[in-house]
């Protein structure tokens, strides 16, 4: 049987997934409650096998060491995030790695997820990892997007736009929610076209 991979990102609502100078949002854009943070605690509660490219998981790395506990670095659900097996696609990073249960797969990300698709007896899951997670729906490897929009508009200090260059799909909403009243969270089947 197949797992399933599922590329879960947040997002603004103009499509950014992270924000530069002039805005100094904070983590969330400002906008976490308490629904979305259990929500996500959830999320990630069940055995997943994590992926994520080599930026991504550098970014993590660098977060975590610099946070201290209790902040929002460290809410539960990145705990339990960095507590799954985790696979980072990589040609660049050593080992050994700052992240417990991780390994560095070498290669193409198609190819190495494609056998972990095969080999996996658990779901897949990938938070951020934009570059990684593009390639990977262009070879129709992604099976469930999961976005979440924050009610912010990044005009102007929005960076990385989380589906700038990806290629045409339709999407099947599967899931829809309101979290504080105020966050979408968004769960389609993306479809090449």
């Amino acid at each position: 049987m197949t797992a399933t991979y599922t590329f879960d990102v947040f997002a603004s609502l103009d499509g950014y997934g992270s924000y530069g100078p002039p805005g100094d949002w904070g983590g969330y854009w400002g906008k976490q409650g308490p629904e979305l943070l259990e929500r996500r605690l959830a999320l990630y509660a069940g055995e997943h096998r994590m992926v994520f490219g080599a930026t991504t998981f550098r970014e993590f790395v660098t977060m975590l060491a610099d946070s201290t506990e209790g902040s929002e670095v460290r809410d539960a659900w990145v705990t339990a995030m960095r507590g799954q097996p985790t696979t980072v696609v990589s040609s660049t990073l050593d080992g050994p790695l700052d992240w417990p249960d991780a390994t560095v797969a070498r290669g193409d990300a198609a190819d190495v997820v494609a056998r972990l698709k095969e080999e996996s007896d658990v779901p897949l899951r990938s938070h951020g990892s934009l570059s990684l997670n593009r390639a990977l729906m262009a070879a129709g490897l992604v099976d469930r997007v999961h976005v979440t929009i924050f009610p912010v508009l990044t005009g102007r200090s929005g960076t990385a736009p989380v589906f700038g260059g990806a290629g045409d799909f339709d999407l099947e909403l599967l899931e829809s929610r309101v979290l504080d009243g105020r966050t979408q969270e968004l769960v389609y089947r993306p479809t090449p076209r």
